[in-house]
């Protein structure tokens, strides 16, 4: 699928500021993708501008500034092709749950917090329905948050805590992609979060936004990745910006200013083709 991306900023200040250093996760991780075409536009023009990849394998860009502003804007605009992702069907995993006392470098990946109790009793009943079977989890997981949760825009804020998300029976994408993480992480599943784009529009309007969704790592097979705001697998109407163990490694914009009884407002508009 070949999509076009225009995803623009605005951060307005109520007067001058100065801006401190600014972490930009907005280029396209290199998996799947074949990148045609990348541009960042940063206003005012930055000092130093640096290009590096992160320490869990995103590319970033880190920009500092000098003098005062009272308008910080990012656009980033992009072309590219995906391929269609693999099929799970043919994975030889093992029975859960999976042992975590190994973990080693995926470790990140398995991080209990913030699973309680309801978590547990509702990870317990997808093992019970799915079996011993790793891909029926995780299939049965992605159909069962698709179809008891209430989805909904929720344009700022961190994700809700997955107990949350499971008593409301409602949540915004990120909040089912932590939900699915905590009850992969349950079981022994690695699991982290993505924030990306999608071909598909969320509203009636069009208006697009940026989407997250959970990767897990099957061993042999890497990162498979699942959308439980669609009850579908993750594939070329897909594409991710950046991946990391957890919500607060991905944000798309990182960064904080100074200045005296100044308050900010942030804007965006995301303009999205997949053909």
């Amino acid at each position: 699928m070949r999509f076009s991306v225009t995803h623009e900023t605005k951060y307005r200040y109520s007067g001058p500021v100065r801006l401190g250093p600014h972490l930009l996760r907005l280029t396209p991780r290199n998996s799947g993708i074949r990148l045609l075409s990348g541009r960042l536009v940063i206003e005012p023009e930055p000092s130093l501008l640096q290009e590096a990849v992160d320490s869990w394998g995103n590319p970033i860009t880190r920009a500092e500034f000098e003098g005062t502003t009272d308008l910080l804007r990012v656009e980033s605009n992009f072309e590219l092709l995906t391929a269609p992702s693999p099929a799970n069907t043919a994975l030889d995993l093992p029975p859960l749950p999976w042992p975590v006392a190994e973990a080693g470098v995926m470790t990140p990946y398995l991080t209990q917090e913030g699973i309680d109790e309801t978590v547990w009793e509702f990870a317990a009943g997808i093992q019970e329905t799915a079996g011993s079977s790793a891909a029926g989890f995780l299939e049965q997981l992605n159909r069962t948050l698709y179809e008891r949760t209430d989805r909904r825009i929720r344009m700022s804020g961190d994700a809700h805590m997955p107990s949350h998300t499971l008593t409301t029976r409602s949540g915004a994408c990120r909040d089912l992609a932590v939900l699915f993480m905590a009850v992969c992480r349950s079981a022994g599943i690695p699991a982290r979060f993505v924030s990306g784009y999608q071909a598909r529009a969320e509203n009636s309007d069009g208006r697009r936004h940026l989407h997250a969704w959970p990767e897990v790592y099957l061993g042999e097979a890497g990162w498979r990745g699942f959308d439980p705001t669609h009850g579908t697998r993750v594939d070329d109407g897909h594409v991710a910006l950046c991946a990391a163990p957890s919500q607060a490694d991905t944000m798309p914009i990182k960064g904080g200013f100074f200045g005296t009884a100044v308050t900010s407002t942030m804007t965006y508009d995301a303009r999205i083709v997949a053909e």
